[in-house]
């Protein structure tokens, strides 16, 4: 428990807490964990769900397929981060993605709307739980109209580097690395992977970018 109390802590939903309010909130919004292994579906898009679930160890995808089973990763979430958090706040309404493991990872379970129940807002704890959470939902949507931005680009070449500038400028370096393999690049930039290895190529021998698998450099 106490291993667990110390993850916590260090999560941008949990910021600011000491042990025993992070101790009680969990007792409040019911919390549960559970194990999975590498390749499983936490969540399948069509069910409903109540509640948000954090990372706590390992990693996973949440992603979209349309009726062909073509995949777009929309993006990963790692130890600490959130999924489902929209979804867990809203009655009656069916997921429109998926969560799957991509390596063995245990998940925290939170019934978050206990944050708004009679006698629980007013809470210290709660308010706290409260701003932190608006915080990592700004974050996400500034998140989501950055990938726009990748997706709005015409060609394979323009979404390629538009991702990987960007990625580029957030490490603050020319040589980083992707959370990616080249499967995973595709899916989440929504291009033919056989193209997206063809453009990478041609950038290579252009003398734009180095790579080996998901390390990339760029040139000057």
């Amino acid at each position: 428990m106490q291993k667990n109390l110390e993850i916590l802590q260090k999560t941008k939903l949990f910021k600011g807490l000491e042990s025993a309010a992070i101790e009680t909130l969990l007792t409040n919004l019911g919390a549960s964990k559970k194990v999975y292994q590498r390749g499983e579906f936490i969540y399948h898009a069509g069910e409903q769900t109540i509640n948000m679930g954090m990372v706590l160890t390992g990693a996973v995808h949440v992603i979209k397929e349309d009726f062909w089973g073509n995949r777009d990763i929309l993006t990963e979430v790692v130890a600490g981060g959130l999924f489902a958090e929209n979804y867990s706040f809203l009655d009656n309404v069916l997921l429109e993605v998926s969560v799957l493991t991509i390596e063995p990872t245990e998940v925290l379970f939170l019934d978050v709307r206990r944050l708004m129940s009679d006698g629980a807002i007013g809470r210290n704890s709660n308010l706290v739980l409260i701003k932190n959470l608006l915080t990592i939902l700004a974050q996400k949507n500034l998140m989501l109209t950055r990938k726009m931005e990748y997706l709005s680009q015409r060609t394979t070449k323009d979404k390629l580097l538009s991702y990987l500038s960007a990625e580029s400028q957030r490490q603050n370096t020319s040589a980083f690395t992707i959370p990616f393999n080249r499967q995973q690049l595709a899916d989440y930039l929504a291009v033919d992977r056989s193209a997206m290895s063809a453009t990478l190529c041609k950038l290579r021998d252009a003398g734009i970018l180095e790579f080996n698998k998901n390390k990339f450099i760029f040139k000057k």
